[in-house]
């Protein structure tokens, strides 16, 4: 008896045994993609299954499971500057990667019972509306070819370094949303909310980035009494739709690659789950620094 209890407090929790299991079959069917798409080949902007991708996606995979941001903030980047893509395919193929990598974050939210369905559902009301349109005037004016790379870049630059400013100031911002006496309120803060929404689906379909650090921060101002965790699983049930339906009028637009998408997400996923595990073992505010000063830099090089 005292072994089976043993063994039982040696086994991971359920919520991430499940994040592990669904994460096997997202890794699984990424790989079986990019391999369908292409077989196996190395070198930048090659078709079928790409280890180098696959090495970006776990880097990438694991600082997003150590802040909580950095996925469309630090990919979209990677996959113009380093990679080469043209940005209306980096943001189209990193949106339906976002989408799945959080829908594993979103399983385990769910299971520890710390998503706000009400705030999900409000932001949702002002984001799926406005990403619809948005795509819809990138069609309608036709900037789904190379007449997006300069919108897009320029759009997805202030992104990064709006970002880069929440980060390097997140307990700052923090310590003054507690501190303030004033609070909006419930059909206020209920209308802000929509409004928060609205404003994320046409920037995240424009530059695939902001659902974290920028959707997590306004959210600490409008609900100051809300514990983070709550906050932060919120937001990432969130990003899965409209990471999803903007992934998906890109898709439309032609502008995402399927070998690269299942290429990153053979990496995301574990390092996700990895960076999850390692939270306690590095100190948040280095990552921080580190994670803003990389994002300014890469910011100012994309609109300038």
């Amino acid at each position: 008896m005292t072994e089976q209890a043993t063994l039982l407090e040696t086994r991971p929790p359920a919520p991430l045994r499940l994040a592990i299991a669904v994460g096997a079959v997202v890794v699984a069917a990424a790989f079986a993609l990019a391999w369908l798409h292409g077989g196996f080949s190395i070198g930048a902007k090659t078709s079928g299954f790409n280890p180098l991708y696959a090495v970006s996606g776990l880097l990438v995979g694991v600082l997003v499971g150590l802040t909580g941001v950095g996925g469309g903030s630090l990919m979209t980047p990677l996959l113009v500057l380093l990679f080469g893509f043209h940005p209306s395919t980096a943001v189209g193929t990193d949106l339906l990667y976002a989408s799945a990598t959080k829908g594993v974050g979103t399983l385990v939210h769910g299971s520890n019972k710390t998503v706000d369905w009400a705030i999900t559902g409000r932001m949702a009301m002002g984001s799926i509306p406005a990403t619809i349109l948005t795509v819809g005037l990138l069609y309608a004016l036709h900037l789904h070819g190379d007449a997006a790379a300069k919108l897009i870049s320029t759009v997805l630059g202030f992104a990064l370094v709006l970002t880069a400013v929440t980060l390097l100031f997140r307990k700052q911002l923090f310590d003054f949303a507690a501190r303030q006496a004033w609070a909006p309120g419930p059909r206020a803060t209920a209308i802000l909310t929509v409004v928060l929404g609205a404003v994320l689906g046409v920037l995240i379909t424009l530059s695939s980035v902001g659902a974290g650090a920028i959707g997590v921060t306004v959210l600490i101002f409008l609900y100051p009494k809300m514990p983070l965790a709550r906050i932060v699983g919120s937001d990432i049930a969130h990003a899965v739709p409209l990471t999803l339906i903007a992934g998906a009028g890109h898709f439309a637009l032609g502008s995402v690659n399927l070998p690269l998408l299942g290429s990153l997400l053979v990496g995301s996923i574990p390092g996700i789950i990895i960076g999850s595990q390692l939270t306690a073992k590095i100190p948040e505010r280095v990552l921080r620094v580190i994670l803003a000063g990389t994002l300014v830099l890469v910011g100012t090089k994309l609109v300038f």
